[in-house]
């Protein structure tokens, strides 16, 4: 992973210290995040929801996870939400009732807890150093299926099971959406296609293209100076040699968005391209069977 995959935070006005208290997966924003926004754009209520905390057994594991659906739906079709690399803090939270609100049962895992508390860092280089670097892709992915098999567990239909994630959960949506069959689309925001591999992360997105089970809408910024675009171009080249799947994906570039456009509580946010790719998001699922 590269440190300039990570857009550099500047600092805003001061917003109170209680923001970043984290008591709870879900709970306030990770501590390598400050200062954020002075008012975060959107703020999601779990009115109509069950919405928090869950724990989902993966073996002799219990993983912490933040989960919000639709209060007595049962068969809400299933979405896994994949975190940045500061974990499961309150924007993700806010991402997940946002689904839920749309009819989703929507769960992400705390796919870094075994490696560290990625909340408790202060320096981005660090938290990617000693946590985010020593996940195995391997684990992720085994703990993403142990997520749907729960959320089938809790009443779910699994038969209509989507993933989406952000920076480092996109490129997780690449890997998974080529990993797992049950899935039917992911959408992926600005997640890394290529770079360096190691035994931990073997793999880049552009050379599991082909081999795609779940066709995959990417959301990428024209800016973004972690993400050339002439990598888009490169996974776009590949996808058009694979699978039915793979060919079946598609991109969309937002000319004026640096990294983390949708991350509404930083300064790297631009409504305009956040806004139009929730919309495209939901559609897209909404067009194959997720939904």
């Amino acid at each position: 992973m590269q440190q300039d995959d990570f857009d550099t935070l500047v600092p805003r006005p001061d917003p109170s210290r209680r923001d970043f208290v984290r008591c709870a997966v879900g709970g306030g924003f990770a501590a390598a995040v400050l200062p954020i926004a002075a008012q975060t754009v959107v703020r999601t209520d779990s009115a109509g929801l069950v919405a928090g905390e869950v724990t989902i057994p993966v073996g002799d594991f219990r993983l912490p996870a933040y989960r919000a659906a639709p209060a007595g739906r049962a068969q809400a079709p299933v979405l896994l939400v994949v975190s940045e690399i500061f974990g499961v803090h309150e924007h993700i939270a806010d991402v997940v009732r946002r689904f839920a609100k749309a009819g989703y049962f929507a769960v992400a895992p705390q796919l870094f807890v075994r490696q560290g508390d990625a909340a408790a860092y202060t320096e981005i280089a660090r938290l990617v150093a000693e946590v985010v670097s020593k996940v195995p892709d391997e684990q992720v992915l085994r703990d993403l299926d142990a997520t749907l098999a729960w959320a089938s567990g809790q009443g779910a239909d699994t038969s209509k099971a989507g993933v989406t994630g952000f920076c480092w959960g996109g490129r997780i949506t690449w890997l998974y959406a080529a990993h797992n069959p049950q899935i039917k689309a992911g959408v992926a925001w600005y997640g890394r296609l290529v770079g360096d591999k190691n035994p931990l992360q073997p793999v880049n997105p552009v050379e599991l293209a082909g081999q795609l089970r779940a066709p995959v809408l990417g959301l990428y910024g024209g800016q973004d100076s972690g993400i050339p675009l002439d990598s888009v171009e490169r996974m776009k080249a590949a996808l058009a040699q694979g699978s039915v799947a793979a060919k079946q994906s598609r991109f969309v570039v937002y000319p004026d968005a640096g990294h983390a456009f949708h991350a509404d509580y930083r300064p790297s946010y631009r409504a305009d391209a956040a806004q139009d790719g929730w919309k495209r998001t939901l559609a897209w699922f909404a067009e194959h069977g997720v939904g």
